[in-house]
């Protein structure tokens, strides 16, 4: 082995950090979310349409907000002090799902929540582009998400535990998630040190016409394939509401959260690091095959093992992918202009993804829970069979889209 290869194989300390740092967030965070649709159904009185507007409202406004917060770091230069204001403003939501009342403070702490996550998203993922060596983005991105992912792991794990000691009472699990939410700041802000700005670098307007060419065809077709995912993929609030069918004690029901998560927080980073070496178009498409089988599994029962299988599926398919769409927007788009290109990125999503979890929610009520997962199956093997279809008709670009 050559001197400086092992070197090259460690990631900067820093990408551990931010994956450190969203770990705690997602512990604070998932502590809620893992127990919000039981609380919203069964304490507030909503419906599943409503959980699905809620969810769908909340994660868009998220993925819009993203684009404002790229642009303004690509403009301004810098990334940290946008993700630290985004991450404190997380943390600072959390005690209002504790006080709500009713579905309009849910919904106004939901909202918040995820403008916290849209201010901090763009800045952070492109300073993880910023700071990983460019031949190790697949292993950065997977392991800030895999990390990430342990997060949401241990955050319903803990939610069961405290549900159990303290009898169901929604409220207190809610009061302890801000703990972590608040530790995730105070580590961004003191283990991490952002990138010097290169020197002679001019300040300019990301949007103008002249920089929005940079952001070449690659770019958007990368934009294009993750709205398609997120069309095929609906809120996991369902996978939560599926799981309470299944007809074990309530408490138990963010379990369906743990194995979905801890499945999703294993194969991250593996399948990060393989997204450095094989073709991004095969591992897609190999993402929406698993998330067919996801669909068909959860549509054909509510047995606990059913469900347990089902989620697995999901959380493979979540780890195949999400990395791996990252890795690709920041293949595609120029060091300066990456924050703009993750706004886009996420805003074209966040459409997308409202649009779904709506779509669901009606199935939902409507049909039933099984129509739903079987309607995303087909939606799933229809995106699958565009994406192979494009291959086929273009077999270049996208293999490395680099």
């Amino acid at each position: 082995m050559k001197p400086h290869t092992s070197a090259r194989t460690k990631l900067p300390a820093a990408i551990w950090v931010l994956g450190f740092v969203s770990l705690l967030m997602d512990i604070s965070s998932e502590m809620i979310h893992s127990l919000l649709p039981l609380f919203m159904v069964g304490t507030l009185g909503a419906s599943a349409l409503v959980v699905g507007l809620v969810e769908g409202l909340a994660e868009a406004t998220a993925l819009v907000v993203k684009v404002f917060s790229g642009v303004l770091s690509d403009w301004w230069g810098r990334r940290k002090g946008l993700a630290v204001a985004g991450y404190a403003l997380g943390a600072l939501s959390k005690p209002l799902f504790a006080l709500a009342p009713g579905m309009g403070l849910v919904l106004t702490a939901r909202l918040l929540d995820r403008v916290g996550k849209g201010v901090r998203g763009a800045p952070r993922d492109a300073l993880v582009a910023d700071i990983a060596p460019p031949d190790m983005r697949g292993a950065a991105f997977g392991l800030r998400q895999s990390l990430d992912t342990v997060g949401a792991f241990l955050g319903p794990l803990l939610a069961v535990g405290l549900m159990l000691l303290w009898a169901n009472d929604f409220r207190a699990v809610f009061w302890v998630a801000v703990v972590p939410g608040l530790l995730a700041v105070a580590l961004l802000v003191t283990g991490v040190r952002e990138p010097d700005r290169p020197a002679g670098q001019r300040r300019d307007n990301p949007i103008r016409r002249e920089n929005l060419r940079r952001l070449g065809g690659g770019y958007w077709w990368v934009v294009g394939v993750g709205a398609v995912f997120t069309l095929a993929r609906f809120s996991e609030a369902f996978l939560v509401l599926r799981a309470e069918q299944s007809g074990v004690p309530l408490a138990l029901v963010p379990l369906v959260m743990v194995a979905m998560n801890g499945v999703y927080a294993a194969s991250a980073y593996p399948f990060g690091r393989l997204a450095d070496r094989m073709d991004h178009r095969t591992l897609l498409a190999l993402g929406l095959v698993v998330l067919i089988a996801a669909d068909l599994v959860l549509a054909s029962g509510t047995h606990w093992w059913t469900l347990l299988a089902g989620v697995a599926l999901w959380g493979v398919h979540m780890g195949m992918t999400q990395g791996l769409l990252a890795t690709m927007v920041a293949d595609t788009a120029p060091a300066d202009l990456r924050g703009t290109a993750f706004g886009f990125f996420n805003l074209v999503s966040g459409g997308a993804l409202l649009l779904a979890s709506v779509v669901a929610g009606v199935l939902w009520d409507r049909l039933g829970a099984s129509f739903t997962f079987h309607a995303g199956a087909v939606f799933s093997a229809l995106a699958l069979g565009g994406l192979l279809l494009q291959r086929c008709a273009s077999p270049g670009p996208a293999s490395r889209i680099s």
